[in-house]
């Protein structure tokens, strides 16, 4: 519908994968997945459920009457209160044991960590993907020189691979940062209306063994390995930070990424894929913008801004229960993993496909490069019997000259020439020439990069080979 509202990230950004873990089939499939995770339960610790009503509830699993649930929450303004009705009329036989002990977090906030912990899944498979792109760009370039850049300003040199390797860095640390986070992630369990489970030290008659069995069970039957010990209500708003905290990190790292291509595209040693019908400006026909990258680096900044939000509901929660986070929670949890989704298929389709201009890249390096390979020259003019003082002072005269041609005059740099005229160096310009191999000056930059690949790199692939060979799809 054209006269409505829709976020960008639904229409525009986000994949399906991502945008199905957050609709709300899904989460109201996993509600009767709760329900007859905590029935089943409850029979197999002895209340009097039985196997039809429990079959009865399979039944209808998947089958949601969403018009019969959404009349009645507009009765009821209840949505749980809504779908248990709802439940109920699709199993008149289990109509009676359905959300039996609970409240109504124990299906709201049980999904919530459902939901979370598939979209840190999902995250997790294209952060892999994402490390296998990047790590097989590292390795093709690892040996190509270029021209390195601190505080933007020429730096002694690197290689195109080694600079990809620290992009890669930082994406395998948010990788272990996921990793970490799903290892933690627990159910609430059903816990009451204050935590206590009063309601079970009712139905089971104070049998403290059977209350304990429950959350297990409960956790067991949902694919987790347990749950919160202790609780109020809900579970602590803590982990919707933590979570968050996550996707910032992975927002930080692309950021940064997008970034540097946006710079290196500048300088027109690296280019973003740009498609053959694809417009890079309305009024200018040449230009081939970093559109790509631009989007990762304005998603980013929103991912990041976002993580102030479950922060402030984690830090303003009162006592046992408010209900100032739900609404919070529905936006800022789901819209911070929509745009991280989003982030990720645009690095991987930029780095899947990324140009790169070795001509260029030598041309920039070439022109600062004499600059640096100066005490080169002077330790091999040394050598050669030369006066080391005084032919220190000459390289330092020339070198101001040669970058007054550049920056003053827009010429190009003369310095090797400017040695090579000048006799106290005694050295022809063929030789100096030599002397300037750009690949003398990468340091380890080539083997460092191997080493990483090796040592850190492959051993996560390898672990998570079975995530391998997803395709990304852009939509604008």
């Amino acid at each position: 519908m054209k006269d409505i509202y829709e976020s960008p990230l639904n229409s525009r950004y986000s994949s399906k994968e991502m945008k199905y873990i957050f609709s709300p089939d899904f989460k109201f499939r996993t509600w009767r997945r709760l329900w007859i995770a905590l029935a089943e339960s409850e029979k197999e610790l002895g209340l009097n459920i039985t196997d039809e009503q429990i079959e009865e509830l399979k039944a209808h699993k998947d089958d949601i009457n969403y018009e019969v649930a959404e009349a009645r929450e507009k009765e009821t303004r209840h949505d749980v209160m809504a779908h248990i009705f709802a439940y109920g009329q699709q199993c008149p036989t289990a109509k009676p044991i359905i959300h039996l002990g609970a409240t109504s977090c124990y299906v709201g906030d049980n999904t919530d960590i459902i939901i979370m912990t598939e979209a840190l899944s999902l995250v997790k498979k294209k952060l892999v993907n994402l490390m296998d792109k990047l790590a097989k760009f590292a390795d093709e370039y690892k040996e190509m020189p270029c021209l390195g850049f601190t505080h933007y300003q020429a730096a002694q040199p690197t290689t195109v691979g080694k600079r990809a390797s620290l992009w890669l860095q930082d994406i395998m640390l948010d990788y272990y940062a996921v990793d970490n986070q799903l290892k933690n992630m627990r159910l609430l369990g059903s816990k009451g209306t204050t935590g206590t489970q009063a309601s079970f030290v009712e139905l089971f008659d104070g049998d403290d063994e059977k209350i304990k069995q429950l959350d297990k069970k409960i956790a067991e039957k949902m694919g987790f390995a347990s749950c919160f010990a202790v609780s109020g209500q809900t579970y602590s708003r803590k982990v919707d930070f933590n979570v968050l905290s996550v996707l910032s990190g992975i927002a930080q790292s692309a950021s940064k990424f997008s970034c540097d291509m946006r710079l290196l595209q500048h300088m027109k040693e690296l280019e973003e894929p740009f498609e053959k019908t694809q417009v890079g400006s309305s009024a200018m026909a040449y230009k081939r913008n970093p559109m790509r990258s631009e989007r990762i680096t304005s998603l980013s900044r929103y991912v990041i801004s976002d993580l102030t939000n479950p922060a402030m509901t984690a830090a303003t929660q009162w006592l046992e229960r408010t209900l100032d986070d739900s609404a919070n929670k529905r936006i800022s949890v789901a819209e911070g993993f929509l745009a991280t989704d989003a982030i990720l298929e645009l690095y991987i389709n930029i780095v899947s496909d990324i140009v790169v201009y070795p001509k260029m890249i030598e041309k920039r390096l070439m022109s600062e490069l004499p600059f640096m390979a100066t005490e080169n020259i002077l330790m091999e003019a040394v050598k050669r019997g030369g006066d080391r003082q005084a032919l220190h002072e000459k390289i330092r005269v020339h070198s101001m000259d040669a970058g007054r041609v550049v920056k003053v005059e827009g010429g190009e740099n003369d310095l090797i020439d400017r040695i090579s005229s000048d006799e106290a160096f005694g050295m022809t310009k063929e030789e100096i020439l030599s002397v300037m191999k750009p690949e003398n000056y990468i340091g380890r930059a080539d083997k460092q990069v191997t080493e990483f690949l090796e040592n850190e790199i492959y051993p996560i692939l390898k672990e998570n080979e079975a995530l391998l060979g997803i395709k990304v799809e852009i939509n604008v």
